[in-house]
């Protein structure tokens, strides 16, 4: 391990001087890109005991240039703590899954050292499979999360949120209460902070919707002013049509209010919307595609509720992947 990477060990270890206070809330943030980033910040402006788990390269960038951060009503730098391993770690309070979900089966094994009895994992995944998974490696351990933030990071790695939202959803996945000591901790400034007791509905909506814009805008790969423009509105609307049918058939029927912003977002004349799958799919960047898409279209054939445009969106991203494949084999 680097001496980056070794600073969580010193800070954890029984007796050690640089230990926080026991009141503290300890808390880890897998992933320092955009939304870990954004947060991360937030929660270090509070005065929050904040660490980040990340790959070398960020690492490095985090301990020569700090944590940079820029929003409509914040320009600065944190010093930060960043790591790249949690080996022999004391249990943490709280994690932040702010990874992408390609990512996320190798870092159970890496996050086994710092959960505890007492440990809460946040995951701010888009799907549902990812809380399967991570409810298998620690049951009871795992709350639902919800972020909603438009950010991105920049070319000199700066964090930047583009707009002034940046709202957090969080809840037990049974009803149960979260604790009271991490609603302390992410209630901060600059987050809109909401503790629920239907974490898993929102959850199936929000999934609903992304899977929705994913099939629209991979199927017919351009921006939903295009689709439109080009007669694609009978197709939008059953690809609406099947995401929240399947959803309703799990026992999460879509809210009025859900539909209501799923229609107003894919049927808007002229829009530039386009989905984050599509985004990711067209910079080559790791494609969810089987978490968001894979997943959903495995649970529609075994509630048995049909849906042809999911399949067909589904056919053409594995077709997609697996060309890359080939690319890449033909150059090696």
């Amino acid at each position: 391990m680097n001496a980056t990477g070794s600073g969580l060990i010193d800070w954890l270890r029984p007796g050690n001087s640089l230990k926080e206070p026991r009141h503290m809330t300890r808390t880890l943030i897998i992933g320092a890109g955009a939304t870990g980033g954004a947060l991360g910040a937030r929660l270090i402006s509070a005065g929050q005991d904040v660490t980040f788990l990340v790959r070398e390269r960020r690492a490095a960038q985090l301990a020569a240039d700090g944590l940079r951060f820029r929003a409509p009503d914040v320009d600065g730098m944190h010093t930060v703590r960043a790591v790249t391993a949690l080996d022999h770690a004391d249990p943490l309070d709280l994690v932040i899954v702010a990874v992408k979900a390609p990512a996320l089966a190798a870092i159970i094994p890496t996050l086994a050292p710092a959960i505890g009895p007492q440990t809460c994992v946040v995951p701010l995944l888009n799907g549902m499979a990812h809380i399967d998974l991570l409810e298998r490696a620690f049951p009871g351990r795992v709350l639902g999360g919800i972020v909603k933030i438009v950010a991105t990071l920049d070319e000199d790695a700066t964090v930047v949120q583009m707009t002034p939202l940046c709202s957090l959803t969080i809840g037990g996945l049974l009803g149960d209460a979260v604790p009271d000591n991490i609603s302390r901790t992410l209630d901060v400034d600059g987050i809109a902070l909401e503790v629920v007791d239907d974490i898993a509905s929102r959850l199936w909506e929000k999934w609903a919707f992304i899977a929705a814009a994913g099939v629209i805008t991979c199927l017919f790969r351009g921006t939903i002013g295009d689709i439109l423009a080009a007669g694609g509105e009978a197709q939008i609307l059953q690809a609406i049509a099947e995401c929240e049918q399947i959803a309703e058939a799990a026992g999460h029927p879509v809210s009025a209010a859900g539909h209501a912003q799923s229609l107003g977002l894919l049927t808007e004349s002229g829009s530039a919307f386009t989905s984050s799958l599509y985004r990711d799919l067209r910079h080559g960047d790791p494609v969810e595609a089987e978490h968001i898409i894979g997943d959903l279209a495995i649970r529609a054939a075994a509630l048995q509720v049909s849906a042809p445009l999911l399949n067909a969106a589904l056919l053409q991203l594995r077709t997609h992947h697996q060309a890359l494949i080939g690319a890449m084999a033909a150059a090696s």
